[in-house]
């Protein structure tokens, strides 16, 4: 099975998780995520999820000078994001044990 079209569909979720752990700036999300598991996620996806999300006035940003390069642009959770988070996270959990629940019962191993 194609990985990418897991990730296009839990995306926000893990995005809103990572932040929620602790700010950060678009490619260290995207690092952040990649060595959490998720090794296909595209750069240009998780730009467009965190413009989105804050779109949607679930993640706050604010600039942060670098020595490196570019001003780097900073992402965080806010209350509202940890509800969403929240909320999501309780549907994933009950699809992911549904689907689960079906894998087992056609004796597919884990």
């Amino acid at each position: 099975m194609d990985s990418t079209q897991l990730v296009k569909g839990v995306l926000d979720l893990a995005v809103l998780a990572v932040v929620a752990d602790e700010d950060g700036y678009g490619y260290d999300i995207v690092r952040r995520l990649r060595s959490g598991g998720l090794e296909d996620v595209g750069d240009a996806s998780v730009y467009g999820t965190l413009r989105r999300l804050y779109a949607a006035g679930v993640l706050t940003s604010y600039v942060v000078p670098s020595d490196e390069g570019p001003h780097r642009k900073y992402y965080g959770i806010n209350p509202r994001g940890r509800d969403v988070l929240r909320d999501h996270g309780k549907t994933w959990r009950a699809f992911a044990t549904t689907v689960d629940g079906f894998l087992t019962t056609a004796g597919v191993d884990q």
